[in-house]
């Protein structure tokens, strides 16, 4: 979000008739040097625990603070002055229309009028204004608890989906437009090895919960299981994008990625071939995911079905129908037999296994657009996105309404909850990537700038929160995936 610094407010156009006050503006400039100098000195003989770069964050944005004010106080008395010149112009102008006297209820009437004008409009300065104040406190108080880290260039295409494996070692996986996957170093960003096995576009990729194995969907019609080793290489120090840049975070219109195409370096192990093929889809295989247990997996076509397959026989155990357009997503429970299938015909439908004799199914219509996503939160919540611009939390155990309600300015792609905290992460269409609470409390928004973040739609997130160095993940169609670092007790302690 743009940033008005304070110099820039204090910038502002006076009327040339007003100059005494023009003069008090460049007053208050030229003796700012002065007052953060004292205002250093004063903090210096202090006592603090926080850290020398807090502090001077802190002195520049109530320094910000107080410039802005002082705009404030001098606009006030300009307005006042305003509203008695006007009171006496209509005075005069009462006693000379038409050569005949004005009643006094009209001169007061009409001076009335004219104050609550200006009235209005020295309230709308103070709210824009202090409104900048806060925006300039929240920007930069998000970049210091959500840093971008590590940025992932290697696909030719967009990329559709992030994931990470759940076991030792830790690599990040991404799947993209280009036609194949990719694992990542996440500490180094190199990539380790690239599957090349689908004839188009991989959708999805999700990791086996407790082997070195793969799921990827792709618009071949196919999923495939695949299994990998990956080589670790040294890690190297980690620099904080954000120390790089001291620019501000400003908006950017959209750029062309980097000229020619970054590839895969050659040194790195090209899988061709799956270990196991799953074909019964007559449509693109949009998305997969492993059954608690994993020896079952579950897939959504846009041949408007899901179809669950056994993963040692490949056989079709279950096709599941009943949603009216192509699926966008589906999603699988952590530690239950239950599967969230969403859908272009704006709804979600819950399919309950536990049961092996019998499936059933509920249908949930929350939404008045595409439902592009639906995912289990550890408990009993099951969170929906929608290209209506909401996101929705349900409660498994009554789903006749959604618990909360998140309300955006773009469409929602494939979003993830934080296993440990219950922080839902929404990437947009706007190339924003949003994170909020359970509750429906926004708590941050990544930064972005010149020089950082998504330059396309964002696809897609994925949270790690074990990992020391990323805890969350996002991917684009700006053909990078980004690793960030998010300061969670700080978040919540800011809410």
């Amino acid at each position: 979000m743009p940033i008005e610094s304070g110099s820039s407010a204090a910038a502002r156009q006076v009327k040339p008739k007003r100059k005494p006050h023009a003069i008090s503006i460049r007053r208050t400039n030229s003796s700012e040097q002065e007052r953060v100098s004292s205002q250093r000195d004063m903090l210096e003989g202090q006592d603090s625990k926080l850290p020398p770069s807090i502090r001077q964050t802190l002195l520049e944005l109530f320094g910000q603070i107080e410039r802005e004010f002082e705009n404030l106080y001098i606009e006030n008395l300009e307005l006042r002055r305003e509203i008695e010149t006007l009171n006496d112009r209509l005075t005069a102008e009462g006693q000379t229309v038409d050569g005949g006297d004005l009643s006094k209820g009209q001169l007061k009437a009409k001076a009335s009028h004219s104050t609550s004008q200006l009235s209005q409009k020295l309230k709308t300065t103070y709210k824009a204004s202090t409104s900048k104040i806060v925006s300039s406190f929240k920007t930069t108080t998000s970049r210091a608890v959500c840093q971008l880290v590590k940025e992932y260039i290697g696909h030719r295409d967009g990329i559709w989906d992030v994931s990470v494996t759940r076991l030792q070692p830790v690599v990040l996986g991404t799947a993209s437009a280009d036609h194949s996957a990719m694992l990542w170093s996440i500490e180094t960003g190199k990539c380790l090895l690239k599957y090349v096995g689908h004839a188009g576009s991989v959708n999805s990729i999700k990791f086996h919960p407790s082997e070195q194995v793969a799921l990827t969907a792709s618009g071949d019609q196919t999923a495939h299981i695949w299994r990998y080793i990956v080589q670790l290489p040294i890690p190297q120090p980690v620099i904080d994008s954000n120390q790089m840049s001291g620019e501000e975070e400003v908006d950017f219109s959209d750029k062309d990625e980097a000229d020619g195409d970054v590839e895969c370096p050659n040194e790195s192990p090209t899988i061709r071939v799956p270990s196991t093929t799953l074909k019964s889809h007559q449509g693109v295989v949009i998305a997969a995911d492993w059954l608690v247990g994993g020896k079952q997996v579950v897939t959504a076509s846009w041949d408007r079905t899901a179809n669950l397959y056994d993963v040692e026989t490949s056989e079709l155990v279950h096709s599941l129908t009943g949603h009216d357009q192509e699926l966008t997503h589906c999603c699988t429970h952590s530690t239950q037999r239950l599967v969230v299938t969403s859908s272009r015909d704006t709804t979600f439908r819950l399919w309950d296994f536990r049961d092996p004799s019998i499936h059933s199914v509920n249908v949930f219509q929350g939404h008045t657009d595409t439902v592009t996503s639906a995912v289990f939160t550890v408990g009993d919540n099951v969170v929906s996105g929608s290209d209506d611009r909401t996101v929705k939390v349900w409660d498994l155990k009554n789903m006749r309404s959604p618990i909360a309600t998140i309300r955006t300015d773009s469409a929602v792609n494939r979003i993830s909850v934080s296993a440990n905290q219950r922080i839902i992460a929404l990437p947009h269409d706007n190339r924003q990537v949003r994170l909020f609470d359970m509750s429906g409390v926004r708590l941050a928004r990544l930064p972005r700038s010149n020089r950082q973040g998504h330059r396309r739609m964002v696809c897609c997130t994925a949270w790690s929160e074990d990992n020391p160095i990323c805890n969350l993940f996002s991917c684009g169609f700006d053909r990078q995936a980004i690793g960030w670092n998010i300061n969670i007790p700080a978040l919540l302690q800011e809410k």
